[in-house]
C-alpha cells in the first residue's frame, strides 16, 4: 500500500508518532541483515572466483580477503543509532508542524521495492566481478556513452552501466534506501523547512524552482507534496532516469513533469530564472573543478535573493566522529570523488560563486547548506581557496 499526501493519513495522530518510528526502525532492521547477507554472498562470490583462476593457473594459495572492512567500531554505531533517532525525530515534528503532509511519511513505493528487490540480487555476480577485476568504468555495448563528461562514466555504487542503463533506474530508489537504513527520504525531506520559510506565499506562477541532478524524481515528488502550486522544474544527466522520473511524476493526478537532460555544469536556463535551486545527493560525485562549475550555474540562474538548498554526504569538518563510516564508504561503493569531497570547503565554494550561506545543518549521514544570493553582489574572494 502506497499513502499518497492528497488522502488523510490512515491512523489517529497520536498513534502516528509510534507508528512511524517502529517502521523506519524496520526498515533499517531489513536493510542491516540485507547488507551483511549481500556481503557474505559477494565474498563468496569472490573466493569462488579466485578459485578458479588460481586452479587454472596452477597455484593454489591460501584464501586473501582484500575487500575493505565494512563493520564499524561500538562508537560509530553508537553515533550512527542515535543520529537515526534525532533524524526521525525531527521528521516527524516537521510533518505535525505542517511542514509537509504527515502521510508523506508514510510514502513508501513497497509495490515497486517488492519487485526490483529480487532484481538487486540478480546484480550480484556482476557487481562481485567488477570488483575482483576492479572494472569501475565498464558499460555494456548497447549503451551510449558519446558526450558525456569523463568523470561522470564511472560504475557508481558498482551499478552495471552506471547511471546510463533503464535498469539502473529501476534500482536506484531501492539501493537507496538500503544504504541508508530506509531513511533517504527522511533526509530528502529536510531541504522542505528552508524552502517553507523563504518562498513567498501565496505561491505564483511565477515562482520557478529547479532541482538540479533529479534523478529519478523523488526529490520533485516530495516538494510537489509540500507546495502544491509551486512551478517544478528538474535536469539531469541521464536519459534513463529522467524516462523514470517522468513515470513517476506522471503518477501524480494533474502533474506534468518538466524534465530536461542537462549537464549541471552548463544549466540551460537564462540568468535569473528561478527562485529557489535545489540539488539532493549530487556533489560528492563531481570532481572539485566541477562542484564550484556547479555552484557558478546555480547562483547565475537564481534570481536576487532566491535561495539554493543543497542536501549531501555528511562532511569531516561537520562529523569528525564518522571519519570511520567517511574512509570506508568510498571503497565498499566506488565513490572515486568522495574522498575529496569530504575535506571540501562548500561554504568557500559558495562564496565564491557568490552565493552567501545562511545555515549549515547536519542530519544524520547527510549535511546540508542553505544559500541566498543577495541583492548585491558579494565581494571576491580568493578563488585559489576553491580550486
Amino acid at each position: 500500500m502506497q499513502v499518497t499526501s492528497d488522502l488523510p493519513l490512515p491512523i489517529p495522530t497520536a498513534a502516528g508518532e509510534p507508528l512511524y518510528k517502529t517502521l523506519q526502525w524496520g526498515k533499517s532492521a531489513f536493510s542491516l541483515v540485507h547488507r551483511i547477507l549481500f556481503n557474505r554472498a559477494c565474498q563468496a562470490m569472490t573466493d569462488a572466483m579466485a578459485l578458479a583462476q588460481q586452479l587454472r593457473s596452477g597455484t593454489v594459495s591460501s584464501k586473501s580477503d582484500e575487500s575493505p572492512q565494512s563493520s564499524y567500531s561500538p562508537a560509530t554505531l553508537a553515533e550512527l543509532r542515535s543520529r537515526i533517532e534525532q533524524l526521525l525525530q525531527v521528521d516527524w515534528q516537521d510533518a505535525e508542524e505542517g511542514i509537509y503532509p504527515l502521510s508523506l511519511l508514510f510514502d513508501t513505493p513497497w509495490a515497486e521495492f517488492a519487485w526490483t528487490y529480487p532484481q538487486f540480487w540478480l546484480e550480484a555476480p556482476s557487481i562481485t566481478a567488477r570488483i575482483q577485476h576492479k572494472q569501475y568504468q565498464q558499460f555494456s555495448e548497447q549503451i551510449d556513452t558519446e558526450g558525456y563528461p569523463k568523470y561522470y562514466l564511472q560504475n557508481f555504487h558498482h551499478q552495471t552501466d552506471g547511471y546510463l542503463s533503464d535498469q539502473s533506474a529501476a534500482l536506484y530508489d531501492l539501493q537507496v534506501e538500503l544504504l541508508f537504513g530506509g531513511n533517504a527520504d527522511a533526509m530528502r525531506r529536510r531541504i522542505i523547512r528552508p524552502l517553507k520559510q523563504v518562498l513567498p506565499e501565496p505561491i505564483s506562477k511565477s515562482t520557478r524552482l529547479l532541482d538540479v541532478a533529479c534523478g529519478t524524481g523523488r526529490t520533485l515528488k516530495l516538494l510537489r507534496q509540500a507546495f502544491p502550486k509551486l512551478s517544478l522544474q528538474g535536469i539531469d544527466l541521464s536519459p534513463a532516469y529522467l524516462r523514470k522520473a517522468n513515470q513517476i511524476l506522471s503518477e501524480i493526478p494533474g502533474e506534468l513533469p518538466q524534465l530536461l537532460q542537462a549537464d549541471a555544469a552548463a544549466i540551460p536556463f537564462a540568468d535569473q530564472t528561478f527562485t529557489a535551486v535545489t540539488s539532493v545527493f549530487l556533489f560528492h560525485e563531481l570532481p572539485g573543478r566541477v562542484r564550484q562549475q556547479v555552484f557558478n550555474e546555480i547562483a547565475r540562474v537564481l534570481k536576487p535573493g532566491g535561495l539554493f538548498v543543497l542536501c549531501d554526504s555528511i562532511q569531516l569538518a561537520d562529523s569528525p566522529q564518522l571519519q570511520e563510516s567517511m574512509e570506508v564508504f568510498p571503497r565498499l561503493f566506488h565513490e572515486p570523488y568522495y574522498a575529496d569531497y569530504v575535506r571540501d570547503d562548500l561554504g568557500a565554494r559558495l562564496q565564491q560563486a557568490g552565493l552567501e550561506v545562511t545555515d549549515h545543518q547536519v542530519h544524520y549521514l547527510s549535511c546540508y547548506f542553505v544559500a541566498r544570493k543577495p541583492l548585491l553582489p558579494l565581494p571576491a574572494t580568493d578563488s585559489s581557496l576553491v580550486a
